[in-house]
């Protein structure tokens, strides 16, 4: 198997808004600009960063929820044993890539069906993509409850959404992306509307997951602790670009990037004697680090595969 999984070069998303339906004036929004990174087979990487800064855009642009406006994006597909570009999948080779890639949106009562139990909605992608015998499929549901929590399955296989509580409605939610067994899952804030103790879980189901089926997973949050806890690498996204990029434990005790500072200060800390160190977001700063690369690339090694932007982003302070 290759040892990517995923792999993103100059993702771009790009809406046109207007001040009225009539107006001829147009602006572009960079919600995504340019972002390049790579996902290994059996590994969480963290992206992570202020609400707006493009985190589900990205991932409704990797999932072809939304089409990109421009990049690369090349996905493992088990069947040949290579990468390919999802710009050339064919009508055979999209079933491949939605059986493989799946997502679990942030809020589970929105994305799930209120009029369909919840065997009907672990059991609609094995329907649709005719996978197993009626009573395999049956089987399948029951196997995948039992797995994420949801003991004894009988009890919940005809509820609807509204009849279980929010943990649960998530833990449906992991189910149905998790039931058709996918190489990769891309995950936003799963579990940002949870409570702390159902919050711990709901995490701990998943990591055991990925160690069970081998699972690659896209962990979109803006928690830092939370990204701590789940991911191998974390990217820190702003202002629709990846402003640093390293192994998760080298990120957080030696951040670079100045917005990377500021985000790991803004950390809550449970002592009110604890002073908190204010890191302001200054073009000097930026300037400074701008100067780290000689080639001016965007993305600049400074050592232990820990990478930092070097582009200029004055003028989106």
């Amino acid at each position: 198997m290759a040892d990517n999984i995923l792999e993103v070069q100059n993702l771009t998303k790009h809406f046109e808004v207007s001040n009225s339906v009539f107006s001829r004036n147009k602006k572009i929004v960079k919600a995504v600009d340019g972002i390049s990174f790579d996902i290994k087979a059996g590994e969480t990487l963290g992206l992570v960063g202020q609400s707006g800064c493009g985190k589900t855009t990205t991932a409704r642009s990797l999932c072809l929820l939304d089409p990109k406006t421009s990049g690369i994006v090349n996905f493992y597909n088990p069947t040949t044993k290579s990468m390919e570009s999802i710009d050339s999948i064919s009508e055979d080779g999209m079933r491949i890539f939605r059986r493989n890639m799946q997502m679990i949106f942030q809020d589970p009562y929105e994305s799930l069906n209120p009029r369909w139990t919840i065997k009907d909605i672990i059991k609609e992608p094995l329907d649709i993509h005719n996978i197993g015998s009626f009573s395999e499929r049956e089987e399948a549901v029951v196997e995948i409850l039992r797995t994420v929590g949801l003991t004894p399955p009988e009890n919940y296989l005809a509820r609807y959404p509204h009849e279980i509580s929010g943990g649960q409605r998530q833990r449906v939610s992991i189910a149905r992306a998790l039931v058709m067994k996918p190489k990769f899952v891309v995950c936003d804030e799963p579990t940002s509307m949870l409570d702390v103790s159902i919050r711990i879980s709901i995490m701990d189901l998943m990591i055991n997951l990925a160690k069970n089926l081998d699972v690659s997973y896209l962990y979109i949050t803006h928690d830092l602790a939370v990204a701590r806890y789940m991911c191998d690498r974390i990217a820190v996204m702003y202002n629709g670009k990846i402003v640093e990029l390293a192994n998760t434990e080298e990120l957080l005790k030696n951040p670079i990037h100045p917005y990377t500072k500021r985000l790991i200060s803004s950390i809550p800390v449970p002592d009110p004697t604890y002073k908190r160190e204010v890191y302001e977001l200054t073009q000097n700063d930026l300037d400074n680090v701008y100067n780290l690369s000689d080639n001016k690339e965007d993305l600049f090694d400074t050592g232990n595969n820990h990478y930092v932007a070097t582009h200029k982003i004055e003028g989106l302070l």
